[in-house]
């Protein structure tokens, strides 16, 4: 029974034939760990973990809907994610207001996507694709949207960087000294609704956290430094999801149970270095 298990979860016969074949998840993979490493950093610092997973319900339910019709599964995901972020970004100014928008939104989106799964009457893996992600779906063309976005989101990032960090410091003293702190805040939320978007043609809806959140989170247990927060949210984002793959490769099991494990395991570990470190340091304190 065991035997069968393990199997089922680590199977490496005939890898070097396999690995040729998930190249494009391989570049997918990196270049989501490194769009999720860096908007991940902003969405720990304006408390937009739960914006996250709000964002991803109704990008399901537009990747959803778009499967049902017929049309590119991509372009819904980013229809759905794009109004999520603008609703969101337009009716939860106030963090209060934010959440219960979110919490509004969460339900409506799933309820839509599962309605729209219900209907749908093709194939069984591509209706579990969408919630788990799936290790071989990305072609030529879904690389191209996903690299396009990807390129939007950096540079929409770059534009922004320097008052986007203030802001999402200490966003009254940033107000008071100019910044369009009002301005930043929607233009930060279609940023992240595009990010969550192109996540989840790989590591899927209900899992999107642990690209766009856990990175970041971890990071922070062990800096407090943007520059270096970043930095290590984008390691730590890159080797959870093409660690993920290399070990779903040679499995039957979606790759999301992977990519979270690998996430977390990273997260307890900074969690336990950082303790550490504030251990040593506190006697000095005293």
């Amino acid at each position: 029974m065991t035997g069968d298990i393990w199997q089922q979860l680590f199977n490496f016969d005939n890898y070097g034939e396999l690995l040729v074949l998930v190249r494009n998840s391989l570049i997918a993979g990196a270049v989501l760990g490194l769009v999720g490493g860096v908007i991940g950093t902003f969405v720990m610092m304006r408390d937009l973990a739960f914006a996250v997973h709000g964002i991803a319900e109704l990008s399901f339910a537009g990747a959803s809907a778009a499967l049902l019709i017929g049309v590119n599964v991509a372009a819904g995901s980013l229809a759905g994610s794009i109004l999520a972020a603008l609703i969101i970004g337009a009716l939860g100014v106030r963090a209060r207001d934010r959440n219960s928008v979110i919490g509004v939104l969460m339900p409506f989106g799933l309820g839509l996507g599962v309605l729209f799964l219900a209907l749908y009457k093709g194939r069984a893996a591509n209706k579990f694709g969408l919630l788990t992600g799936q290790i071989v779906a990305v072609d030529t063309v879904q690389m191209s949207w996903l690299v396009g976005t990807s390129a939007v989101v950096l540079l929409g990032l770059a534009v922004v960087w320097r008052p986007l960090v203030f802001a999402s410091l200490d966003p009254e003293v940033a107000a008071a000294r100019g910044v369009p702190v009002r301005i930043l805040s929607p233009v930060f939320m279609v940023l992240l609704g595009l990010s969550v978007a192109v996540s989840i043609q790989v590591v899927g809806a209900l899992l999107v956290l642990a690209l766009l959140v856990t990175p970041a989170a971890a990071a922070m247990r062990v800096t407090a430094a943007p520059v270096r927060v970043t930095l290590l949210s984008v390691l730590f984002a890159v080797t959870s999801v093409v660690g993920g793959i290399l070990l779903a490769l040679g499995s039957s099991i979606p790759i999301s149970p992977y990519v979270t494990t690998i996430s977390f395991a990273i997260y307890l570990s900074c969690r336990v270095i950082g303790s550490a470190a504030t251990s040593r340091a506190s006697p000095v304190g005293r």
